[in-house]
């Protein structure tokens, strides 16, 4: 057979092509990141951004994480979980108590007075659901939970004793935390935190609960200027949130980019969603002594007096958990147990 110039040259392209095939043709994906709040919030601009970055540095630049911050690609933040699961996007940052009753095992960290610091208590929370409430994420591909730091009262007249609350209008995050407010005598108002800011201009509400960190993003420290939290480590109360990749968007990764989202998931991811919650609680306080706001600390019997008064959650939701087969001391305990070994 004569190799003519043509066909051997054409061979020897062929093996180039072949060479460089895993290269030229190695897969490239792009991943929708949506999320509620506006971008120079904590999470996205402390947790999210350096978690693509990470995720984008070690895929080789083969995994491109879009950030849609303030539910740029349509929908209400309630709607953040099924937009995961559903395909709509590939991935969400979002707030568990939005769907009231959706979570009921991931609910326990809401209980009143549980959770402190926000790196132990996301690192608690990531093992906890890990043993005991993976069933309510089977839908999606999880990415890692987390917690924030101490929830606390910021009002626009002083909350100095647990009878200032009594009939005042206030907004609460989650189910359980309005059980909360219920039973400290305050009259409960359920919101997502981007709707905070003009609920308080507005006069919908008197106080907000939310976390130090989350104070910016609202401009709570300008709209009010009382500040009420408590003696010890644990808050009034905390939140529980999700990072939740599509299951298709990652089943469909080639293996070594799954294990580039795998090794960015769990205990490291919720850690370092943990500590943008710590760090994000430092600027916040920060912003309202700056600006000479009122932060009170209610004193060690103060605390006690709402601790007992609130304690009465508990017995609510174990009797609601109850209902649906779930037994809710058993996971309390569960959940305190560890709270503190992370807490060390």
């Amino acid at each position: 057979m004569t190799i003519t110039r043509k066909s051997f040259l054409g061979a020897v392209a062929g093996a180039a092509m072949l060479t460089l095939a895993p290269a030229a043709f190695a897969q490239n994906v792009t991943l929708r990141f949506h999320q509620m709040l506006p971008p120079q919030a904590t999470i996205p601009s402390k947790a999210i951004k350096p978690w693509a970055e990470k995720v984008e540095k070690e895929s080789g630049g083969r995994i491109k994480v879009q950030q849609f911050n303030a539910m740029a690609l349509g929908g209400k933040p309630p709607e953040l979980f099924d937009q995961a699961k559903d395909g709509v996007v590939d991935i969400i940052w979002t707030v568990l108590g939005y769907t009231p009753g959706r979570f009921p095992k991931a609910e326990v960290f809401e209980l009143p007075f549980l959770v402190g610091d926000p790196v132990a208590g996301s690192k608690a929370f990531q093992e906890y659901v890990e043993k005991n409430a993976m069933d309510e994420f089977k839908d999606v591909k999880l990415i890692a939970v987390h917690v924030h730091g101490p929830g606390l009262i910021h009002s626009k007249d002083p909350v100095t004793k647990l009878e200032d609350l009594k009939g005042m209008k206030v907004r609460g995050g989650s189910r359980v935390i309005n059980i909360m407010l219920e039973q400290l005598g305050a009259t409960p108002i359920g919101m997502p935190v981007p709707a905070v800011g003009e609920a308080l201009s507005k006069g919908v509400i008197s106080a907000t609960t939310i976390p130090w960190e989350v104070v910016p993003a609202v401009k709570v420290q300008q709209i009010v200027k009382n500040h009420t939290g408590f003696t010890g480590s644990k808050g009034l109360y905390t939140q529980t949130f999700a990072v939740a990749m599509n299951k298709a968007s990652y089943d469909k990764l080639p293996a070594d980019l799954k294990k580039v989202i795998d090794a960015n998931s769990g205990q490291i991811a919720a850690a370092m969603f943990g500590q943008a919650m710590a760090d994000g609680d430092k600027a916040g306080l920060g912003l309202a002594q700056k600006g000479g706001n009122n932060v009170i600390t209610l004193d060690a019997a103060e605390t006690q007096r709402w601790q007992r008064t609130a304690a009465g959650v508990r017995a609510v939701w174990y009797k609601e958990v109850g209902d649906k087969g779930i037994d809710g001391p058993k996971l309390a305990a569960e959940a305190e147990a560890l709270i503190a070994k992370y807490s060390k």
